[in-house]
């Protein structure tokens, strides 16, 4: 037991430690807020935590579980994209081979599930947030990067739907992409994409609208493939990421998570 206190005591004073703890051990309100301050993994944490903001009643957790889940989607994805291949040729020999042959393949069903349960997720984060009234000012900025995060979010799920290249998956994206014709001014059936002309000649029209631009074509095929691939595993998560960290940051800015009215 001495021997154990020994090897702790040179462990706090080594310089290894100091480095990581400049403060020591906090013994009150500042001590704590240098140690936040000064360490770097602490400084992403509050000093102080509302006693609401602790309460799964209230908060239920559900922003957390969200964010925790968009980790694992990322590395199980990934994992993933070492074994799949985004071609017309390979797509779905390899999604079964991920399913039934390669090796750690339950990432493919890890992957699946939890983007369910991420949309699951947000969407009750977004329902809990409007329900405390969270969403009032000075909160309202914020409000608004998580209606684009929720975005975001159905759209990783639905840029995803299309990868393992079965015939639900083309024919639910080619349902789902029609919508895009009726986006207003850059949708062909769009609202306003008939006033948009240049010389006579139509702007907006099948060749050249928001649908076109979505799926790299009229039909779906390898083009909008590779172009949900890029979007699913790159564009979208870079951006979000982004958000979220924003997100988080406001979180701080406007003085923690909002505790009840």
């Amino acid at each position: 037991m001495q021997q154990l206190k020994d090897l702790q005591k040179a462990i706090v004073k080594s310089q290894i430690w100091k480095s990581i703890f400049r403060v020591g051990i906090p013994t009150d309100n500042r001590k704590r807020a240098l140690a936040m301050l000064g360490n770097v993994v602490l400084h992403l944490h509050p000093i102080k935590v509302k006693k609401s903001g602790l309460r799964m009643s209230y908060t239920w957790c559900m922003g957390g579980t969200a964010f925790f889940l968009f980790l694992v989607e990322t590395i199980t994805g990934l994992l993933l994209m070492f074994y799949y291949r985004p071609t017309v040729e390979y797509a779905y020999f390899d999604m079964v081979d991920l399913r039934e042959v390669a090796a750690f393949g339950i990432m493919r069903e890890l992957h699946r599930w939890a983007a369910h349960a991420m949309v699951i997720a947000v969407w009750l984060h977004m329902f809990r947030v409007f329900m405390t009234g969270s969403y009032k000012p000075p909160r309202e900025f914020n409000w608004n990067v998580g209606v684009i995060l929720l975005v975001l979010t159905l759209l990783l799920s639905f840029t995803g739907y299309l990868l393992p290249w079965d015939q639900l998956a083309v024919w639910a994206i080619t349902v789902g992409s029609n919508m895009a014709r009726a986006t207003p001014l850059i949708g062909a059936e769009g609202p306003g994409a008939a006033f948009l002309t240049l010389g006579g000649q139509k702007l907006i029209h099948i060749g050249s609208d928001a649908r076109f631009g979505l799926i790299a074509g009229r039909t779906i095929g390898g083009g909008t493939l590779i172009r949900f691939y890029v979007l699913h595993c790159l564009g979208i998560p870079f951006v979000a990421a982004c958000l979220m960290a924003v997100h988080f940051w406001r979180v701080r800015r406007d003085g923690g998570i909002s505790g009840p009215v």
